[in-house]
């Protein structure tokens, strides 16, 4: 006689990690000065460092995380560095 199937189990679900809201400053260096603030009612979002008072917008979509405006800031200042030192040289 044959053992009846036992189910199985499905894996257990991955936790996700929360994601940082609070950067370091790309102008002043300060560690968690810097906070992202998203505005889906307008589709805004805003990076704003407290110590020197330096800000970044961007438009935002329904996916957009802290985490993104702060990259695209971080990119946006590796892009005008960029050109500052091509149009230098």
């Amino acid at each position: 006689m044959g053992k009846r199937k036992s189910r199985a189990k499905p894996p257990p679900r991955k936790r996700m990690d929360k994601l940082d809201t609070v950067f370091s400053c790309p102008f002043c260096n300060h560690g968690s000065s810097v906070e992202c603030r998203i505005d889906m009612k307008n589709l805004i979002g805003e990076a704003t460092c407290r110590i020197c008072q330096e800000s970044f917008s961007t438009t935002v979509t329904a996916l957009t995380e802290p985490i993104d405006i702060y990259s695209e800031w971080i990119d946006e200042c590796e892009r005008v560095n960029n050109l500052e030192e091509d149009d230098g040289a």
